[in-house]
């Protein structure tokens, strides 16, 4: 007695089986994926997140205001940025504040640090800011080892000494908050203040 085979049935099986393979092949493929990934985390950000993600050489770039208008001016001779916490490191920056109807400010340092998201620079190293003199302001210049600059706010601060000249006085302390734009500044400590002599008339 001879055997009927459905040639149509057993066309079916062998798809259905070929597609299982095919299943198996692609959730085998994507497991092995995520065991990669989970062994590797750097993998999934393309890089370790703690090394710069680009470097610009020379660089200068200006920040605007919520109005378009130039607020300052940040260059230097290398920038590496980093992707973890959205930081950037600068060799020898100098910052330029160029905000309209404001005192022209020049910073200078060996290097700084910037926070992005915070707005926020702290500027390391033989730091330097000059203000020239104005109509309505005599001439300042701050020294000392560490600053802290919110340009928005256009607020200088530290907890390092420093030294200041202001016209022909000078003044020698420890902790200072300086705002630009109040031209108002506050000294944390007691510190030196030396005024020239008053003209004889």
């Amino acid at each position: 007695m001879a055997t009927y085979v459905n040639k149509r049935t057993a066309h079916r099986w062998k798809l259905l089986s070929v597609m299982m393979l095919g299943v198996f092949c692609a959730f085998g493929s994507f497991w092995l994926l995520q065991l990669m990934q989970d062994a590797d985390p750097d993998a999934q950000l393309g890089g370790p997140p703690n090394e710069p993600d680009y470097i610009v050489e020379n660089f200068s770039f200006v920040r605007m205001t919520d109005n378009g208008q130039p607020s300052y001016v940040v260059s230097g001779r290398r920038l590496a940025h980093r992707p973890l916490g959205d930081v950037s490191d600068v060799d020898q920056p100098v910052m330029r504040g160029i905000a309209p109807g404001r005192p022209p400010l020049t910073v200078h340092s060996d290097r700084a640090r910037i926070y992005h998201q915070e707005h926020r620079v702290d500027l390391l190293g033989n730091v330097d800011a000059q203000r020239p003199a104005t109509p309505k302001s005599e001439s300042l210049r701050i020294r000392t080892e560490a600053l802290t600059l919110l340009p928005d706010e256009e607020i200088m601060k530290t907890d390092q000494p420093i030294e200041m000249q202001l016209g022909a006085s000078s003044v020698r302390g420890t902790g200072m908050v300086a705002n630009n734009a109040t031209q108002k500044l506050h000294l944390a400590t007691r510190g030196q203040i030396v005024y020239p002599p008053r003209e004889r008339r």
